[in-house]
């Protein structure tokens, strides 16, 4: 579900969707939160990262067969809350530091160093809710979107063949991607 709504002045963007407690819902979780981001118009990192552990989290450790777990994306103001809530009330997330060879247990540090916020809502029973919170960047006022005179053409290359600093590095070939995604 996406909604629009407008409360004391702010508009309140949300996004819900349930996901089967599989490593595939935890790899949906994130590419439909990354979609939903640039619906938006929001930044799409940190929040996909936060998504992405949030969702194995809830996979990893919350998992119920047949009982799906649940995303939750809202923007009030200039808040982002992320929420994943699933179906083991009884196993609460723990921050410990992992052994310096460990290959898991490092999410929620991850998790603690991007948020601005993040914690724990029990029930209602079984279930629990992981959240997050991220600042968003202000947005540019309208001035500075504002049509301008000037060049409408890129600039010639430098004479020595290097690339201007504000220039962007060049697209990948069509039907290239990158092997994650």
């Amino acid at each position: 579900m996406n909604q629009k709504l407008a409360t004391h002045g702010h508009t309140v963007r949300n996004f819900s969707v349930l996901l089967s407690p599989t490593p595939r819902g935890a790899r949906l979780a994130r590419l439909f939160a990354t979609e939903q981001l640039r619906t938006w118009g929001l930044p799409l990192d940190p929040a996909r990262l936060v998504v992405a552990e949030l969702a194995n989290n809830a996979v990893t450790h919350g998992r119920v067969p047949g009982r799906n777990f649940q995303l939750l994306l809202y923007v009030v103001g200039g808040t982002l809350r992320i929420e994943v809530t699933d179906t083991r009330g009884d196993r609460l997330p723990d921050l410990h530091a992992p052994e310096p060879d460990a290959e898991t247990g490092r999410g929620l540090a991850l998790v603690t160093a991007l948020a601005d916020r993040w914690g724990v809502i029990p029930g209602p029973p079984p279930r629990k809710t992981v959240w997050a919170e991220l600042t968003l960047p202000a947005r540019p006022s309208p001035e500075h979107n504002s049509p301008r005179s000037g060049r409408t053409c890129a600039p010639q290359a430098l004479p020595t063949g290097e690339k201007a600093p504000h220039q962007a590095p060049p697209l990948p070939p069509a039907g290239q991607t990158h092997p994650r995604e």
